[in-house]
């Protein structure tokens, strides 16, 4: 069976960790102003980046991966170094700190993206996954199928309207990949040369069903099953 995913940015994600730098930059220069010996900013940088550091507990949320930060194992190391010398851990402790507690800023933004990625980039809409038939066409994934060609007009026309039908996803593609008689067949023919919608970040592969009607849309996470009314095919019934 030939798979290939297509790959995006994550456009919300993406933003939200420029958001989480900005907010620890900004704070990182309220700390600065207040120093009474200025130090070189490099230093500052490098201690703030170190107390990043820390043991942390990883769960997911909504399938999205975050982590818990516990233990602060930067600003740990942070003092055992600079308290060799007097004065230097009490310069940069406030900066060794706010690399820890950056943890929880970017924790914080990570939360925040989630419904604001799911507002945008629903993952049971259909024109998330396919956005960009121009270049579009099938492949036939089984000897046996027919010679078909993708109807790109039929399919665009249909993209915003389709909605996800009954789970059947996950019990055909197990008879797909347990049986290699008739069954194996319901979606001979897989979708390639599309792009999904832009920053969405959701990767997928689709199946086309062999009358044409049927989308078996599966991502690393989950499997949708869409029913046009019109074939997405052309010559299909």
């Amino acid at each position: 069976m030939n798979i290939s995913y297509n790959f995006s940015v994550n456009l919300i994600e993406f933003i939200f960790e420029l958001i989480s730098w900005a907010i620890i930059g900004l704070i990182a220069y309220r700390l600065y102003r207040r120093i009474p010996e200025k130090s070189k900013v490099l230093k500052i940088l490098v201690c703030t980046y170190i107390g990043l550091f820390s043991f942390s507990i990883n769960w997911n949320v909504v399938d999205t991966p975050v982590k818990l930060a516990i233990l602060p194992l930067g600003v740990w190391i942070l003092y055992l170094i600079l308290r060799r010398k007097e004065g230097r851990w009490e310069r940069y402790r406030s900066f060794a700190w706010l690399g820890f507690f950056a943890n929880y800023i970017f924790l914080a933004n990570t939360l925040l993206s989630i419904p604001v990625h799911q507002f945008f980039y629903s993952e049971d809409e259909l024109s998330t996954y396919i956005s960009h038939v121009e270049d579009a066409s099938i492949i036939a994934t089984y000897p046996s199928a027919n010679e078909q060609t993708l109807d790109k007009e039929s399919l665009q026309k249909q993209i915003h309207n389709m909605k996800p039908a009954a789970n059947h996803g996950i019990e055909w593609y197990n008879e797909m990949e347990m049986e290699s008689t008739k069954k194996s067949e319901k979606f001979p023919y897989q979708l390639i040369d599309f792009s999904p919608k832009w920053g969405s970040n959701l990767n997928a592969v689709i199946y086309i069903e062999a009358d044409g009607k049927g989308l078996l849309v599966s991502t690393p996470k989950k499997q949708l099953y869409y029913r046009s009314k019109e074939s997405l095919l052309m010559g299909g019934n």
